[in-house]
Protein backbone atom coordinates (compact mmCIF):
# COMPACT_ATOMS: atom_id res chain seq x y z
CA UNK A 1 0.00 0.00 0.00
CA UNK A 2 1.13 3.55 -0.95
CA UNK A 3 0.33 5.49 3.00
CA UNK A 4 0.44 8.94 3.68
CA UNK A 5 1.19 9.25 7.77
CA UNK A 6 0.40 12.47 8.84
CA UNK A 7 2.21 13.34 12.09
CA UNK A 8 2.81 17.13 13.12
CA UNK A 9 5.97 16.30 15.39
CA UNK A 10 8.05 13.75 13.58
CA UNK A 11 11.27 13.29 14.31
CA UNK A 12 14.25 10.58 14.16
CA UNK A 13 16.97 8.95 16.60
CA UNK A 14 19.33 11.14 15.59
CA UNK A 15 16.74 14.37 17.14
CA UNK A 16 15.72 14.82 20.62
CA UNK A 17 12.39 13.90 20.85
CA UNK A 18 9.33 10.84 20.72
CA UNK A 19 10.35 8.37 17.79
CA UNK A 20 7.52 6.00 17.45
CA UNK A 21 6.12 7.30 13.82
CA UNK A 22 9.88 6.60 12.97
CA UNK A 23 9.48 2.87 14.05
CA UNK A 24 6.31 2.25 12.74
CA UNK A 25 6.79 3.70 9.59
CA UNK A 26 10.41 1.31 8.96
CA UNK A 27 8.40 -1.80 10.00
CA UNK A 28 5.67 -0.48 7.53
CA UNK A 29 8.47 -0.09 4.77
CA UNK A 30 9.84 -3.67 5.87
CA UNK A 31 6.42 -5.29 4.94
CA UNK A 32 6.76 -3.97 1.77
CA UNK A 33 4.50 -0.58 1.97
CA UNK A 34 5.55 2.66 0.65
CA UNK A 35 5.13 5.92 3.15
CA UNK A 36 5.24 9.10 3.13
CA UNK A 37 5.41 11.32 6.46
CA UNK A 38 3.94 14.75 6.08
CA UNK A 39 5.20 16.70 8.94
CA UNK A 40 6.47 19.69 10.62
CA UNK A 41 9.75 21.94 10.72
CA UNK A 42 11.01 25.11 12.65
CA UNK A 43 13.97 25.51 11.04
CA UNK A 44 13.72 24.73 7.02
CA UNK A 45 14.74 27.89 4.94
CA UNK A 46 12.08 26.74 2.56
CA UNK A 47 8.34 26.48 2.75
CA UNK A 48 8.41 22.74 1.59
CA UNK A 49 11.11 20.16 1.96
CA UNK A 50 11.54 16.71 0.89
CA UNK A 51 14.20 14.47 2.00
CA UNK A 52 13.99 10.58 2.00
CA UNK A 53 14.99 9.43 5.75
CA UNK A 54 15.97 5.95 5.61
CA UNK A 55 13.60 4.95 3.18
CA UNK A 56 11.02 7.15 4.39
CA UNK A 57 9.36 10.40 2.22
CA UNK A 58 9.40 12.77 4.30
CA UNK A 59 7.60 16.27 3.81
CA UNK A 60 8.44 18.80 5.96
CA UNK A 61 6.59 22.33 6.22
CA UNK A 62 7.62 25.11 7.23
CA UNK A 63 5.58 25.31 10.52
CA UNK A 64 7.17 26.72 13.56
CA UNK A 65 6.83 25.17 16.91
CA UNK A 66 8.45 24.95 20.06
CA UNK A 67 8.00 23.38 23.29
CA UNK A 68 8.27 27.49 24.93
CA UNK A 69 5.15 28.67 23.08
CA UNK A 70 2.35 30.29 24.73
CA UNK A 71 -1.17 28.19 24.25
CA UNK A 72 -1.82 31.25 21.18
CA UNK A 73 1.05 30.58 19.47
CA UNK A 74 0.79 26.68 19.64
CA UNK A 75 -2.99 26.96 18.66
CA UNK A 76 -1.75 29.16 15.53
CA UNK A 77 0.96 26.75 14.98
CA UNK A 78 -1.22 23.76 14.56
CA UNK A 79 -3.88 25.58 12.36
CA UNK A 80 -1.60 26.49 10.49
CA UNK A 81 -0.17 23.02 10.31
CA UNK A 82 -3.63 21.49 9.34
CA UNK A 83 -4.50 23.82 6.90
CA UNK A 84 -0.81 23.55 4.87
CA UNK A 85 -1.34 20.17 5.41
CA UNK A 86 -5.16 19.59 4.48
CA UNK A 87 -4.00 21.09 0.97
CA UNK A 88 -0.80 19.19 0.48
CA UNK A 89 -2.87 15.69 1.16
CA UNK A 90 -5.33 16.63 -1.11
CA UNK A 91 -2.79 16.77 -4.12
CA UNK A 92 -1.16 13.57 -3.32
CA UNK A 93 -1.92 10.41 -5.19
CA UNK A 94 -2.32 6.74 -5.36
CA UNK A 95 -3.17 7.01 -1.46
CA UNK A 96 -4.23 3.82 -0.19
CA UNK A 97 -4.60 4.09 3.36
CA UNK A 98 -4.02 7.43 5.71
CA UNK A 99 -2.69 7.37 9.22
CA UNK A 100 -2.99 10.61 11.59
CA UNK A 101 -1.78 10.71 14.27
CA UNK A 102 -2.03 13.25 17.37
CA UNK A 103 -1.41 15.38 19.20
CA UNK A 104 -2.95 17.90 17.74
CA UNK A 105 -6.68 16.93 17.23
CA UNK A 106 -6.07 19.13 14.33
CA UNK A 107 -3.93 16.82 12.34
CA UNK A 108 -7.33 14.71 11.96
CA UNK A 109 -8.47 17.01 9.13
CA UNK A 110 -6.49 16.03 6.41
CA UNK A 111 -7.35 13.04 6.97
CA UNK A 112 -11.11 13.58 7.35
CA UNK A 113 -10.78 15.92 3.96
CA UNK A 114 -9.16 13.10 2.48
CA UNK A 115 -11.65 10.32 3.19
CA UNK A 116 -15.20 12.43 2.22
CA UNK A 117 -13.51 14.03 -1.02
CA UNK A 118 -11.26 11.28 -2.24
CA UNK A 119 -12.49 8.68 -0.21
CA UNK A 120 -9.72 7.24 1.15
CA UNK A 121 -9.61 5.22 4.41
CA UNK A 122 -7.74 6.75 7.77
CA UNK A 123 -6.31 5.30 10.87
CA UNK A 124 -6.59 7.63 13.74
CA UNK A 125 -3.71 7.19 16.52
CA UNK A 126 -4.98 8.96 19.82
CA UNK A 127 -1.65 9.96 21.85
CA UNK A 128 -3.68 12.33 24.19
CA UNK A 129 -7.47 12.32 25.17
CA UNK A 130 -8.20 15.80 23.27
CA UNK A 131 -9.70 18.21 23.84
CA UNK A 132 -10.28 16.66 27.70
CA UNK A 133 -6.16 17.27 28.14
CA UNK A 134 -6.08 21.28 27.30
CA UNK A 135 -10.04 21.65 29.28
CA UNK A 136 -8.67 19.80 32.39
CA UNK A 137 -5.82 21.63 32.67
CA UNK A 138 -7.76 25.11 32.28
CA UNK A 139 -5.92 25.83 28.62
CA UNK A 140 -9.30 25.44 26.59
CA UNK A 141 -12.78 27.22 29.07
CA UNK A 142 -14.59 28.63 26.55
CA UNK A 143 -17.73 26.86 25.97
CA UNK A 144 -18.61 27.27 22.24
CA UNK A 145 -15.10 25.99 21.57
CA UNK A 146 -15.00 23.03 23.87
CA UNK A 147 -18.37 22.09 22.39
CA UNK A 148 -17.07 22.80 18.66
CA UNK A 149 -13.78 20.66 19.64
CA UNK A 150 -15.47 17.73 20.87
CA UNK A 151 -17.70 17.51 18.01
CA UNK A 152 -14.88 17.71 15.83
CA UNK A 153 -13.76 14.45 18.26
CA UNK A 154 -16.07 12.32 17.90
CA UNK A 155 -16.35 13.12 13.85
CA UNK A 156 -13.08 12.06 13.60
CA UNK A 157 -13.65 8.94 15.60
CA UNK A 158 -16.66 8.02 13.84
CA UNK A 159 -15.00 8.34 10.42
CA UNK A 160 -12.15 6.59 11.23
CA UNK A 161 -11.52 2.98 9.82
CA UNK A 162 -9.96 2.52 12.82
CA UNK A 163 -8.45 3.77 16.29
CA UNK A 164 -5.35 3.51 18.19
CA UNK A 165 -5.11 4.26 21.66
CA UNK A 166 -1.89 4.68 23.30
CA UNK A 167 -3.10 3.47 27.18
CA UNK A 168 -6.82 1.58 28.51
CA UNK A 169 -7.33 5.06 29.58
CA UNK A 170 -7.62 6.51 26.30
CA UNK A 171 -9.24 3.90 24.95
CA UNK A 172 -12.12 4.33 27.50
CA UNK A 173 -12.21 8.04 26.56
CA UNK A 174 -12.17 7.00 22.66
CA UNK A 175 -15.47 4.46 24.00
CA UNK A 176 -16.92 7.27 25.91
CA UNK A 177 -17.81 8.97 21.93
CA UNK A 178 -20.12 5.83 21.18
CA UNK A 179 -17.61 4.11 19.32
CA UNK A 180 -17.55 0.05 18.64
CA UNK A 181 -14.62 -1.55 20.68
CA UNK A 182 -14.17 -3.78 17.95
CA UNK A 183 -12.78 -0.40 15.66
CA UNK A 184 -10.15 0.48 19.04
CA UNK A 185 -6.64 -1.30 19.37
CA UNK A 186 -4.34 -0.52 22.56
CA UNK A 187 -0.77 -0.62 21.29
CA UNK A 188 1.36 1.47 23.49
CA UNK A 189 4.77 3.60 23.47
CA UNK A 190 7.35 1.18 22.78
CA UNK A 191 10.21 0.23 24.32
CA UNK A 192 13.06 0.64 22.26
CA UNK A 193 15.97 -2.24 23.76
CA UNK A 194 18.62 -1.61 21.60
CA UNK A 195 18.71 1.56 21.87
CA UNK A 196 18.32 1.82 25.36
CA UNK A 197 20.12 -0.45 27.87
CA UNK A 198 21.90 -1.51 30.84
CA UNK A 199 25.20 -1.03 29.87
CA UNK A 200 28.69 -0.44 31.62
CA UNK A 201 28.29 3.09 32.97
CA UNK A 202 30.36 6.10 30.98
CA UNK A 203 32.51 7.44 33.63
CA UNK A 204 33.86 10.28 31.46
CA UNK A 205 30.19 11.80 31.08
CA UNK A 206 29.98 11.85 35.00
CA UNK A 207 32.94 13.98 35.04
CA UNK A 208 31.60 16.14 31.59
CA UNK A 209 28.69 17.10 33.66
CA UNK A 210 29.87 17.93 36.68
CA UNK A 211 27.93 15.49 38.52
CA UNK A 212 29.31 13.24 41.75
CA UNK A 213 31.17 9.83 41.19
CA UNK A 214 29.35 8.02 43.94
CA UNK A 215 25.93 9.73 44.58
CA UNK A 216 22.90 8.30 43.56
CA UNK A 217 21.42 9.74 40.61
CA UNK A 218 17.49 10.27 39.91
CA UNK A 219 16.70 11.28 36.18
CA UNK A 220 13.43 13.11 34.46
CA UNK A 221 14.06 12.54 30.80
CA UNK A 222 11.79 14.13 28.69
CA UNK A 223 9.45 16.99 28.05
CA UNK A 224 9.32 19.66 31.13
CA UNK A 225 5.95 21.25 30.21
CA UNK A 226 3.14 22.45 32.68
CA UNK A 227 1.14 18.89 32.31
CA UNK A 228 4.67 17.06 33.60
CA UNK A 229 3.91 18.89 37.05
CA UNK A 230 7.71 18.53 37.61
CA UNK A 231 7.84 21.15 40.21
CA UNK A 232 6.86 18.17 42.72
CA UNK A 233 10.32 16.93 42.08
CA UNK A 234 11.89 20.27 42.86
CA UNK A 235 9.88 20.07 46.46
CA UNK A 236 11.68 17.02 46.71
CA UNK A 237 14.91 17.85 46.11
CA UNK A 238 14.59 20.82 48.69
CA UNK A 239 13.80 18.22 51.36
CA UNK A 240 16.99 16.54 50.23
CA UNK A 241 19.28 19.67 49.71
CA UNK A 242 22.18 18.88 52.58
CA UNK A 243 22.56 14.93 51.28
CA UNK A 244 25.14 15.00 49.21
CA UNK A 245 24.46 11.64 48.40
CA UNK A 246 21.60 12.03 45.76
CA UNK A 247 21.55 13.97 42.52
CA UNK A 248 18.68 15.00 40.33
CA UNK A 249 19.03 14.71 36.99
CA UNK A 250 17.06 16.71 34.02
CA UNK A 251 17.47 16.24 30.56
CA UNK A 252 14.86 17.56 27.75
CA UNK A 253 12.82 20.71 27.91
CA UNK A 254 9.78 22.26 27.74
CA UNK A 255 7.91 25.27 28.94
CA UNK A 256 8.26 25.06 32.55
CA UNK A 257 12.37 24.95 32.24
CA UNK A 258 12.97 27.83 33.24
CA UNK A 259 10.16 28.16 36.18
CA UNK A 260 12.02 25.27 37.46
CA UNK A 261 15.55 26.40 37.40
CA UNK A 262 14.13 29.41 38.92
CA UNK A 263 12.74 27.34 41.81
CA UNK A 264 15.86 25.75 42.17
CA UNK A 265 17.85 29.06 42.26
CA UNK A 266 15.16 30.13 45.15
CA UNK A 267 15.87 27.08 47.03
CA UNK A 268 19.40 27.29 46.07
CA UNK A 269 19.67 23.81 45.55
CA UNK A 270 23.27 22.37 44.69
CA UNK A 271 21.72 18.69 44.30
CA UNK A 272 19.50 19.36 40.81
CA UNK A 273 20.85 19.40 37.73
CA UNK A 274 19.44 20.61 33.87
CA UNK A 275 21.45 19.07 31.67
CA UNK A 276 19.63 20.16 28.51
CA UNK A 277 18.36 18.29 24.92
CA UNK A 278 20.43 15.09 23.59
CA UNK A 279 19.49 12.72 20.26
CA UNK A 280 18.56 9.44 21.51
CA UNK A 281 21.93 7.89 21.67
CA UNK A 282 23.51 10.31 24.23
CA UNK A 283 19.86 10.49 26.14
CA UNK A 284 20.65 6.34 26.72
CA UNK A 285 24.03 7.27 27.85
CA UNK A 286 23.19 9.80 30.80
CA UNK A 287 20.17 7.60 31.71
CA UNK A 288 22.51 4.47 31.95
CA UNK A 289 24.42 6.85 34.65
CA UNK A 290 21.38 7.12 36.89
CA UNK A 291 19.81 4.43 39.68
CA UNK A 292 15.87 5.59 39.14
CA UNK A 293 14.02 7.08 36.66
CA UNK A 294 10.84 9.30 37.69
CA UNK A 295 7.92 9.65 35.53
CA UNK A 296 6.06 12.69 36.51
CA UNK A 297 2.38 14.39 36.01
CA UNK A 298 0.30 16.70 37.21
CA UNK A 299 -2.45 15.30 39.45
CA UNK A 300 -5.27 15.83 37.19
CA UNK A 301 -7.54 12.04 35.95
CA UNK A 302 -7.04 12.74 32.29
CA UNK A 303 -3.54 12.53 32.56
CA UNK A 304 -3.71 9.05 34.62
CA UNK A 305 -4.37 7.87 30.70
CA UNK A 306 -0.41 9.01 29.91
CA UNK A 307 1.88 6.70 27.88
CA UNK A 308 5.11 7.98 28.28
CA UNK A 309 8.09 7.48 26.25
CA UNK A 310 10.08 8.18 29.30
CA UNK A 311 8.34 5.22 30.99
CA UNK A 312 9.22 2.50 28.14
CA UNK A 313 12.58 3.74 27.71
CA UNK A 314 13.46 3.70 31.41
CA UNK A 315 12.46 -0.04 31.11
CA UNK A 316 14.70 -0.30 28.28
CA UNK A 317 17.21 1.00 30.33
CA UNK A 318 16.45 -1.68 33.42
CA UNK A 319 15.82 0.93 35.98
CA UNK A 320 13.64 1.10 38.71
CA UNK A 321 10.42 3.57 37.85
CA UNK A 322 9.17 5.78 40.41
CA UNK A 323 5.43 7.05 38.63
CA UNK A 324 2.83 9.59 40.17
CA UNK A 325 -0.10 9.31 38.30
CA UNK A 326 -2.52 7.08 39.57
CA UNK A 327 -3.60 5.36 36.18
CA UNK A 328 -2.44 2.62 34.45
CA UNK A 329 1.58 3.34 34.67
CA UNK A 330 0.71 3.12 38.47
CA UNK A 331 -0.74 -0.33 37.77
CA UNK A 332 2.43 -1.23 35.53
CA UNK A 333 4.79 -1.02 37.50
CA UNK A 334 2.67 -2.48 40.88
CA UNK A 335 1.67 -5.46 38.80
CA UNK A 336 5.48 -5.94 37.00
CA UNK A 337 7.25 -5.55 40.35
CA UNK A 338 9.54 -2.55 38.48
CA UNK A 339 9.02 0.47 40.34
CA UNK A 340 6.98 2.19 42.58
CA UNK A 341 4.03 5.08 42.96
CA UNK A 342 4.46 7.81 44.84
CA UNK A 343 1.66 10.54 45.65
CA UNK A 344 2.90 13.86 43.93
CA UNK A 345 0.96 15.85 46.52
CA UNK A 346 3.60 14.18 49.25
CA UNK A 347 7.48 15.39 48.18
CA UNK A 348 8.28 13.46 51.00
CA UNK A 349 6.78 10.12 49.82
CA UNK A 350 9.38 10.15 46.83
CA UNK A 351 12.07 11.07 49.19
CA UNK A 352 11.33 7.71 51.20
CA UNK A 353 11.65 5.54 48.14
CA UNK A 354 14.61 7.49 46.75
CA UNK A 355 16.18 6.62 49.94
CA UNK A 356 14.61 3.31 50.31
CA UNK A 357 16.37 2.12 47.21
CA UNK A 358 19.59 3.81 47.79
CA UNK A 359 19.85 1.98 51.26
CA UNK A 360 18.95 -1.23 49.32
CA UNK A 361 20.47 -1.86 46.20
CA UNK A 362 20.07 -5.14 46.07
CA UNK A 363 15.93 -4.25 45.41
CA UNK A 364 16.90 -1.90 43.44
CA UNK A 365 18.86 -4.29 41.27
CA UNK A 366 15.82 -6.64 41.19
CA UNK A 367 13.35 -3.43 40.25
CA UNK A 368 15.71 -2.80 37.30
CA UNK A 369 16.09 -6.51 36.11
CA UNK A 370 12.25 -6.98 35.87
CA UNK A 371 11.40 -3.35 34.03
CA UNK A 372 14.21 -4.79 31.42
CA UNK A 373 12.08 -8.34 31.00
CA UNK A 374 8.81 -6.59 30.30
CA UNK A 375 10.94 -4.22 27.76
CA UNK A 376 12.53 -7.11 25.88
CA UNK A 377 9.39 -9.66 26.49
CA UNK A 378 5.97 -6.84 26.18
CA UNK A 379 6.65 -4.05 24.93
CA UNK A 380 9.64 -3.57 22.54
CA UNK A 381 9.22 -1.67 19.36
CA UNK A 382 9.84 -4.79 17.32
CA UNK A 383 6.44 -6.44 19.28
CA UNK A 384 4.54 -3.05 18.72
CA UNK A 385 5.35 -2.13 15.54
CA UNK A 386 4.56 -5.62 14.42
CA UNK A 387 1.31 -5.07 16.22
CA UNK A 388 0.62 -1.96 14.58
CA UNK A 389 1.40 -3.23 11.24
CA UNK A 390 -0.68 -6.31 11.74
CA UNK A 391 -3.67 -3.79 12.34
CA UNK A 392 -3.26 -1.52 9.14
CA UNK A 393 -2.90 -5.12 6.62
CA UNK A 394 -5.90 -5.98 8.44
CA UNK A 395 -8.02 -3.34 7.23
CA UNK A 396 -6.38 -3.50 3.62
Amino acid sequence: MNILYIHQYFTTPSEPGGTRSYWIAKELIEHGHQVTMLTSSSSIQDNILKENIDGIDVVYLSVPYNQQMNIWDRAKSFFKFMWRSSMIALKMKDIDLVIATSTPLTVGLPALLLKKIKHKPFIFEVRDLWPEVPIQMKGIKNPVLIGLLKWFEKTIYKNAVHIVALSPGMADGVRQNNIDDKKISIIPNMAKIDCFCPCEKNSQLIKDFGLRENSFKVIHFGALGIANGASTIIESAKLLKDNETVEFIFIGGGSEENTLKSLCNEYNLKNVHFLGKFPMSKTSEIVNLCDVSIVSFMDLPILYTNSPNKLFDSLSAGKPIIVNSAGWTKDLVEEYECGYYVNPNNPQELIDRILFLKENLTVAKQLGINARNIAETKYDKSILCAQFVATVERLS
